[in-house]
């Protein structure tokens, strides 16, 4: 069996993050703790993730977004079999707005 994300580390890094209080806490905390690269992944995956949401094809993902089709399928896989995560905050999100 895989590794398990629930450890202690992770779970005192999402202690921390909850303490963030608004966006530009955010890009303080973030730009610290992963690399452009890493932080431009999690934008682009949650950008995936919004747009299968809407409907779009496959196709319309990769092309907007840049996205292999890897990554588009990895996410789509987190929406339909995974933990509802994707779903929880955009839900979240479209009620605030």
């Amino acid at each position: 069996m895989g590794k398990s994300v629930r450890t202690k580390a992770v779970s005192e890094l999402f202690e921390a993050i909850l303490t963030l209080e608004n966006e530009e806490e955010c890009f303080c905390f973030f730009e610290d703790v992963c690399t452009v690269n890493e932080l431009l992944s999690f934008a682009q995956r949650f950008e995936v993730a919004k747009m299968l949401k809407e409907g779009h094809t496959y196709m319309e993902v990769a092309e907007q977004t840049g996205a292999s089709t890897a990554t588009i399928s990895r996410v789509n896989r987190s929406i339909n079999y995974g933990n509802d995560g994707y779903d929880i905050v955009l839900n979240r999100m479209k009620k605030e707005r």
